[in-house]
């Protein structure tokens, strides 16, 4: 209990062993002066070790104080303050006062508002490039902190932090902040930049505004999260990506062969093999409409061809060795239609796909199933929605269509049930039917660790 003025002054008179310097005297820190000592001395407050206030005279290294007479200045030289006020807190015989009892204000004798512990619940982190903007919120969810950080700079800030949820965008560099996060123990979550965006709360587009709307999407029960890759996965997946890439040059070359030739009255049978079978005879034929420039341009792109074709073999060639070596890769080539190709881009994509609760997550992810757009009780289902990765639906899609092309087809465990969607659907709907089929058959070869069995779906319908 806190005690008056009048009250601790009298009862500090009482004590006839105190000296007069070590009378304390409860009162208010500042300029306003509460009371003079025996030498005329003004009085002052002074934080003690256990973090509150007592008013002292001034008894600092030197202090220079006036006297309310008006006397000139005199010195006082202490050597230890705080020990002073401690003996004196003993010699008196007084309690400390509780904490928050101290009115700092002018007016009122209400207890001090204590300021609120700022501790960190959740963090928003837009990355960039080599600037990070983050904004952090507290259990109530207010924005404390917003900070605009270097890549250092922020992992030097998130390892003095408790472990908390921390938010970011999937995007280049994401999984690799994500794995160093997570090994400072913070629970790490990335988002897709698309479920990220409803959740900016101003009009206009900054790097500020997206780390408020992305610490405020990462604290939703049903976001839906990217999990981190591992740096196994990245480089299946820069495998795949630098394929894809030169497959896409060999194409362009090819086009630009057959469109020149064309225009020279030359046609080539459809496929690749066949233009690179052909292509050295037409080149060496005289008596067709070429000219020597048009030869030698077409020398040029069959001699730009050649390359692509060595380094899309020998990026085959590695990704089939990573595949003979791994365990889930070799589970789903037992698959029909699913080669090292396939494999390793849905290992490359999902990992194990425990993110998805079952297979037609997969699917849907994927793309490969009907988009709706239904209203009231009319229900109408529309095209392929064709989402998600593009590359994983596009190599499903081929192995379907080698599935269909095979010669003994009816023979797979969904033998029967392709067989009956031939007869009655066009053959680029049973091509995604299966895909969408084979996606499933994966999910449960990954998520379950499973191998493929033929019998039990030797009886499967649609």
């Amino acid at each position: 209990m806190v005690r008056s003025r009048d009250v601790i002054g009298r009862e500090a008179d009482r004590v006839p062993h105190a000296p007069p310097l070590q009378r304390l005297v409860e009162g208010r820190q500042g300029k306003r002066r509460v009371r003079a000592d025996d030498d005329g001395l003004p009085l002052r407050a002074v934080p003690v070790n256990d973090g509150k206030e007592y008013v002292v005279p001034p008894v600092s290294t030197v202090d220079v104080a006036r006297t309310e007479l008006g006397r000139e200045a005199v010195a006082v030289r202490v050597e230890d303050e705080r020990e002073m006020v401690a003996h004196g807190l003993e010699v008196m015989g007084w309690s400390a006062p509780e904490a928050g009892c101290i009115n700092r204000g002018r007016r009122g004798r209400h207890p001090a508002k204590r300021r609120p512990s700022m501790e960190i619940r959740a963090i928003g982190v837009d990355p960039g490039k080599s600037i990070f903007h983050l904004a952090a919120v507290d259990g109530r969810g207010q924005v404390v902190q917003r900070k605009k950080l270097s890549r250092f700079q922020l992992l030097r800030y998130t390892g003095t932090l408790r472990a908390c949820l921390i938010g970011m965008e999937a995007g280049a560099g994401a999984h690799y902040l994500g794995r160093r996060l997570l090994a400072q123990g913070h629970d790490v979550r990335l988002m897709p930049a698309r479920y990220v965006r409803p959740y900016m709360k101003s009009g206009n587009k900054n790097d500020t505004v997206d780390a408020d709307g992305i610490v405020e999407a990462v604290q939703r029960p049903t976001m839906r999260f990217v999990p981190l890759k591992t740096p196994e996965q990245l480089d299946l997946q820069a495998l795949h990506r630098v394929r894809d890439r030169l497959v896409a040059r060999r194409t362009s070359v090819i086009n630009q062969l057959r469109a020149f030739l064309l225009e020279r009255g030359i046609t080539v049978r459809q496929g690749r093999l066949h233009l690179e079978r052909q292509l050295p005879a037409i080149l060496e034929d005289a008596d067709n409409d070429l000219s020597a420039r048009m030869r030698a341009l077409l020398r040029g792109l069959r001699e730009e061809w050649k390359p692509l074709e060595v380094d899309i073999a020998n990026i085959e060639k590695e990704i089939e060795q990573f595949a003979a070596h791994d365990d889930a890769c070799q589970r789903l080539t037992e698959i029909p239609g699913v080669g090292p190709l396939v494999a390793t881009a849905l290992v490359a994509a999902v990992g194990n796909a425990s993110t998805f609760a079952k297979g037609r997550d997969l699917a849907a992810w994927l793309g490969l199933v009907p988009r709706q757009y239904s209203t009231g009780c009319r229900t109408r289902l529309l095209g392929i929605s064709k989402r998600g990765n593009p590359y994983v639906r596009r190599l499903l899609i081929h192995g379907a269509r080698s599935v269909l092309m095979s010669p003994r087809h009816e023979r797979h465990g969904f033998g029967r049930w392709l067989v009956a969607l031939e007869a009655s659907a066009h053959p680029n709907v049973v091509v995604v039917a299966l895909a969408n089929k084979l996606a499933r058959i994966a999910w449960a070869v990954l998520a379950r660790q499973e191998r493929y069995r033929t019998t039990l779906l030797a009886g499967v319908s649609a």
